[in-house]
């Protein structure tokens, strides 16, 4: 947009806005405005918006961080009304969260419930949000946003929630995939190795931007897990299985990522990919992956598997998708979205390796292709 249009806007917005304490806006980088009313940080932010069309489970989506720099549209009204549990740990991961933080910009809703119950509430949401200095907007009209956004595809967006002195701070749209080198994975990857003994059998966890749930689901199982940063020379480790992490943005941006995954398949290691290692794995495998118009986020999409027609309904968190069309001979889909007919996983013909774009794990969400793990670990054994 044309700075000198961005700053008539902004000047059109603070002279109609409600003068009510707690009112705020959210701007589309298509010039669309939308009036709400702030119960989170009061703090002017910009990502990409994008929409989730999940019913539960907004304190795990909140913390997933594959909605690293974006702002997320809850399609879905009464958020809150069961406020944040206690942040208890279980294998030194938190058990009701994702991550350690909050990884979303902002937060936007059509209903934030300010009345909320459950036996494991610590908080209202609107503190926690504040605690984070994460902005939220509710009384969007979120059926009319993501409209939009379907018809128009992800964009740039900014909350603003007061005009400040320096106009110069809110009169540029920020795209999150235009930080770090375009590659948003060392944000959310672990710095340095980190080892959970559980059990003889060891994995290789490589850290992408892993939710707690798919470490959660191996330790479960006594696998000792051996979580590594993204970047890693994970061959100088010795175990049985590689699992690549689910994680945001663009996956040909993770290119030493994709290197050691090629490394890794000379030598026949078994491989797990989830989301954003599904795609990683197939651009190891000689693929190619697209950005989807604006992507998949909830725990409602079916997913058809090729062979046997059997359709799970699945959580998903994603932006971008492998190219089927690209996949090499030796590869074939092993799912794909019923919705839209684009990839949701591949496997190998005869060597173990496989991806799921879905989340196997869940949380929140049906754990139906919990299954996966189960195959991963029979083939290591």
């Amino acid at each position: 947009m044309d700075k000198e249009m961005d700053k008539a806007i902004y000047k059109k917005i603070d002279k109609e806005i409600d003068k009510e304490v707690g009112s705020a806006k959210l701007l589309l980088e298509d010039g669309s405005v939308f009036f709400g009313k702030l119960f989170g940080a009061r703090k002017i932010v910009s990502g990409e918006v994008i929409f989730n069309t999940g019913m539960i489970g907004y304190p795990e989506s909140l913390t997933d961080p594959s909605y690293q720099g974006q702002i997320v549209v809850f399609t879905y009204p009464l958020i809150g009304n069961y406020g944040v549990p206690f942040p208890v740990r279980e294998n030194n991961l938190l058990k009701y969260f994702e991550s350690e933080k909050i990884q979303v910009k902002a937060l936007v809703v059509t209903e934030y419930s300010e009345n909320y119950y459950h036996w494991n509430t610590e908080q209202s949401l609107s503190e926690w949000l504040k605690e984070n200095q994460i902005p939220a907007l509710s009384g969007i009209d979120t059926r009319k946003l993501t409209k939009i956004l379907r018809e128009k595809g992800s964009m740039l967006g900014k909350i603003i929630t007061h005009i400040p002195n320096d106009e110069k701070k809110i009169t540029e749209f920020q795209d999150p995939n235009n930080t770090n080198n375009n590659n948003l994975v060392p944000e959310v990857s672990v710095k340095e190795p980190i080892v959970y003994e559980k059990g003889k059998k060891r994995i290789i966890l490589v850290d992408c931007g892993v939710k707690n749930s798919i470490l959660q689901a191996f330790l479960r199982r006594d696998i000792t897990v051996i979580r590594v940063p993204w970047d890693y020379d994970f061959l100088s480790e010795k175990a049985d299985g590689i699992l690549i992490s689910n994680g945001p943005g663009d996956p040909r941006k993770c290119e030493l990522t994709i290197n050691n995954i090629r490394r890794a398949m000379a030598k026949n290691i078994p491989i797990l990919g989830i989301c954003l290692g599904c795609q990683l794995l197939g651009l190891a495998a000689g693929a190619e992956t697209y950005k989807l118009k604006y992507g998949h986020r909830g725990q409602n999409q079916p997913c058809l598997e090729v062979g046997t027609n059997r359709c799970y309904i699945t959580t998903q968190n994603h932006g971008y998708s492998i190219d089927s069309n690209t996949l090499k001979e030796d590869w074939r889909e092993w799912f794909f979205n019923v919705n839209d007919q684009t990839n949701e996983g591949i496997i190998h013909i005869s060597r173990p390796f496989f991806g799921a774009q879905f989340h196997p794990e869940a949380s929140p969400g049906p754990d139906d292709t919990e299954f996966i793990f189960n195959m991963f670990l029979r083939v290591i054994s």
